[in-house]
């Protein structure tokens, strides 16, 4: 293996088990510099155990260029294959009929990776579609898009569909829920786009009557097609606790709206928690099992949402990306009206 690829790989596998952004990103300032030499410099460096001494370059990003070098199949990078390996468990049947991913986030926004590179991992995958979810303009901690570069996100990805056929990266957005349950973006935009996932990102801890109707409003919203992460809790580092609302008016909605319930597989979000994702079964909700993938080795972790899903017993005719893109589109163009 080339060094620049063991790089690459080591990234996209820290990002699959979700390292600290600081080691993320000191391999990708390593495959920077590498990039950046001369590969017979990079040779004679790695023979001589110079590579350190270029910026960029640390123990562990120099262990994995002379590793790929030396052609070692059983060093760092075998050891972290092993490492965040995600293992298909009681949803493997249910990981291998998904089709899509209708969650995903990019350098458009908050993403760690351009959009050509996250719709090709989702083709590594198997997949036949990914659904380019950007933040909206509201979350500027996420570099969130106001309408202006919408517009120039759906240019680029016109023309990486023209590229990628048939593979299709379908136009969409993670679209904030204000207080009053009304969206940051116009009907008009929402309307140019494929698929619409809508999710809470701030006061998160309303009072549970004003969180229930601040989600049942944007759940009856014609252009909503998803409700992201429902409960916004965190399981891990330092954890937040779930918003309270009333889960039976709210999946109650879902279910008159024809708005699908997201299984969010995040390993630090698990949401919805199990209890909440068999109420949405007893409503017979719409269900779609999403990675918020920030980076391409997160695409990986559906695997986490299928063993929820199955355990929880969801059936897969409930998941919307079981589904072809032609049938999801057609599903979301029926909502919209």
């Amino acid at each position: 293996m080339e060094a620049i690829d063991a790089l690459e790989r080591a990234v996209y596998l820290l990002d699959r088990e979700l390292a600290p952004s600081s080691k993320v990103r000191a391999f990708q300032n390593a495959r920077r510099t590498i990039e950046a030499l001369d590969p017979d410099e990079v040779e004679t460096r790695a023979r001589a155990g110079t590579l350190t001494d270029l910026d960029g370059i640390g123990s562990s990003t120099s262990r994995v260029i002379i590793e790929a070098i030396n052609g070692d199949t059983d060093g760092y990078l075998a050891d972290l294959e092993r490492r965040t390996e995600i293992p298909l468990g009681v949803g493997a049947e249910l990981r291998a009929q998904l089709k899509g991913d209708c969650h995903s986030h990019s350098t458009w926004s908050d993403g760690g990776a351009p959009l050509r590179t996250m719709a090709n991992a989702a083709k590594a995958l198997g997949h036949e579609y990914l659904v380019a979810t950007d933040h909206s303009a509201r979350l500027t901690i996420a570099h969130g898009l106001n309408e202006a570069r919408l517009r120039n996100q759906l240019e680029e990805l016109d023309a990486l569909n023209r590229e990628m056929a048939p593979f299709r990266i379908l136009s969409g957005m993670e679209v904030d829920i204000f207080e009053d349950g009304s969206l940051d973006l116009s009907d008009d935009m929402l309307g140019q786009l494929d698929v619409v996932v809508a999710s809470v990102h701030s006061k998160m801890k309303m009072p549970r009557d004003a969180m229930t109707r601040r989600m049942v409003t944007a759940i009856a919203n014609p252009h909503v097609d998803i409700l992201g992460h429902m409960t916004n809790r965190k399981v891990s580092g330092t954890g937040r606790a779930p918003s309270d609302f009333d889960a039976e008016i709210v999946f109650a909605a879902c279910k008159q709206f024809d708005t699908a319930v997201e299984i969010n597989c995040r390993p630090e979000r698990q949401d919805p928690p199990e209890e909440l994702l068999e109420l949405a079964v007893e409503w017979d909700c719409w269900i779609s099992i999403d990675t918020d993938a920030h980076a391409p080795g997160q695409l990986e972790w559906q695997a986490y949402g299928c063993d929820k899903a199955v355990r929880c017993g969801v059936d897969p005719d409930r998941i919307i990306n079981t589904w072809s893109a032609e049938d999801l589109l057609d599903w979301t163009r029926s909502k919209a009206g």
